[in-house]
């Protein structure tokens, strides 16, 4: 892999649940665009911020872009959540796809509190 944010496991995670969530949103009915694209959105976000961040020079530049990879994490929540209620999405993958999250949002944590421990 060319780039170093490429073999971090919290970035290859991302990458994943973007995949997931590309294919979930494939199977929405047609009229709910507006909830697809959010979705496909804030989940590529996370990804793309973690990226950028690690492309950064400067310890705030890099907290900052894992800041906002850490609320794409918390932006998708509320639209899976309503996914769940228009019953796009059984609870089942729901839960996966929360547990993910969870996953993810602490790893990115961690990304965070690393940066700040560090001197440069």
């Amino acid at each position: 892999m060319p780039f170093m944010f490429e073999n971090l496991e919290v970035y290859q995670k991302s990458v994943d649940l973007v995949e997931k969530v590309i294919n979930l949103t494939d199977e929405f009915p047609k009229g709910y665009y507006f909830l697809t694209d959010q979705l496909n959105r804030a989940s590529l976000s996370i990804a793309t911020n973690i990226a950028e961040g690690n492309g950064r020079f400067t310890k705030g530049d890099r907290r900052n872009f894992f800041i906002i990879a850490r609320g794409s994490v918390q932006e998708c929540v509320p639209l899976l959540e309503i996914a769940k209620r228009k019953q796009f999405i059984p609870d089942v993958k729901l839960s996966d796809l929360l547990n993910e999250l969870e996953v993810i949002s602490k790893m990115i944590s961690g990304l965070i509190n690393g940066l700040e421990k560090r001197q440069k």
